[in-house]
């Protein structure tokens, strides 16, 4: 099957329409353009895939507020994440304490 390229506004009428497959493409391609607006925008629109995108920018660049924002607005990842740099566990080590 062919790589097809769709525009925004496609994508943004098939994601109005409920079509959940779009609104991921549209998070993809707000990712790819730094555009952290609209991957906010998405989020509170109910796209997980943009709370993914987001949570991973906020964990690179350690920011706990934007982390706590990101599980405000539904990602339940991001809640997780928090919590664990709140307890001090690193990656993969959820659920376990961190004093030894």
């Amino acid at each position: 099957m062919a790589n097809m390229n769709f525009d925004r506004e496609t994508l943004r009428a098939l994601a109005d329409a409920g079509n959940e497959t779009a609104l991921d493409r549209l998070a993809d391609l707000a990712d790819a353009a730094g555009n952290l607006q609209e991957l906010s925008e998405l989020l509170d629109e109910g796209s997980m895939h943009a709370g993914c995108l987001l949570t991973r920018r906020a964990l690179a660049a350690g920011d706990l507020r934007e982390l706590q924002r990101i599980a405000d607005a539904g990602y339940e990842e991001a809640e997780n994440e928090l919590n664990r740099l709140l307890k001090g566990q690193p990656d993969g080590q959820e659920g376990r304490t961190a004093d030894p």
